[in-house]
């Protein structure tokens, strides 16, 4: 006596079941290579030094003709100046309608520390850092260099992700400060030179409002926007499949997730910390 299954019986039941559950696999799949790449982590410091100190430098200074306009440094430094000069013009103009266009030293301090400067980092390390990650692990997993590290005996996991995880963690500490730097210094020009507001009404205004506290915050903002985008780039590039362009199709997938990912995470910790109070005092 035979016992059927199902699924033999009724072959789209099977395809049913697969369509609900081959995105929790994924998930599954992404959250265990997230568990290893972190566990990994002291493999890199202590097993993998060299390879740790060469993907700082080259995510710090690109690699090639980049390293001429320096790489990711100068990306993240001119895209911070655009945010700041923005917020110069769009904040001159509108407080200018009502009067109190002295303020804009305060949207300079207020904004820049609590959204523009840490989504810009982001931004700049996914298009630029977390991308050419993915595209080098892609590459290296369709020409099998990957299974090589691995029958070598070489941990893969700790030498390709999660040396570069740590890279882009420590890599995001001056680009943040560049970044924060640029977007004050484009404001500042942007509203006592081009709009021809007075030094010291800018300045004081900037000066009462900018928080210490919200620049501490800012800066853990990037450090775990750099995590994630780092985490999620890795993944796609160790498991790209379909030839050039697979890595191609991993690459943006990556660069969307990440994105997608790095606004939730910017928002939810911006809840956590502004939500109730906003840290906000209104002075001057």
């Amino acid at each position: 006596m035979t016992i059927s299954r199902p699924h033999s019986q009724f072959p789209w039941l099977k395809g049913q079941f697969r369509r609900i559950a081959d995105p929790w696999n994924r998930i599954g799949q992404q959250t265990k290579f997230y568990g290893r790449t972190i566990a990994s982590i002291h493999y890199a410091f202590t097993d993998y030094r060299v390879e740790l100190i060469r993907m700082i430098a080259q995510m710090g200074l690109g690699a090639g003709a980049l390293i001429i306009i320096g790489g990711t440094v100068a990306i993240v430094g001119f895209l911070t100046v655009t945010t700041g000069a923005l917020v110069a013009v769009q904040g001159y103009s509108d407080f200018s309608e009502i009067g109190v266009e002295a303020l804009t030293g305060f949207a300079s301090a207020f904004f820049n520390v609590r959204l523009i400067a840490p989504a810009t980092t982001a931004i700049a390390l996914s298009a630029t850092i977390g991308a050419g990650a993915t595209a080098q692990l892609g590459a290296m997993r369709i020409n099998e260099e990957i299974d090589a590290l691995e029958v070598m005996g070489i941990r893969s996991v700790a030498y390709l992700a999660s040396t570069r995880v740590v890279a882009g963690l420590l890599v995001v500490i001056p680009l943040y400060c560049i970044g924060v730097l640029a977007s004050f210094w484009a404001a500042r020009f942007g509203t006592t030179v081009l709009y021809g507001q007075s030094t010291g009404v800018y300045d004081h205004y900037f000066r009462t409002f900018l928080n210490p506290t919200d620049l501490i915050w800012s800066f853990v903002q990037s450090i775990a926007l750099a995590v994630v985008i780092m985490l999620i780039h890795t993944y796609y590039g160790f498991t790209a499949r379909g030839g050039p362009a697979g890595v191609g199709e991993a690459v943006g997938r990556a660069v969307r997730t990440s994105l997608i990912f790095s606004a939730f995470v910017l928002v939810m910790i911006s809840l956590a910390v502004y939500g109730q109070s906003g840290n906000f005092n209104l002075a001057g």
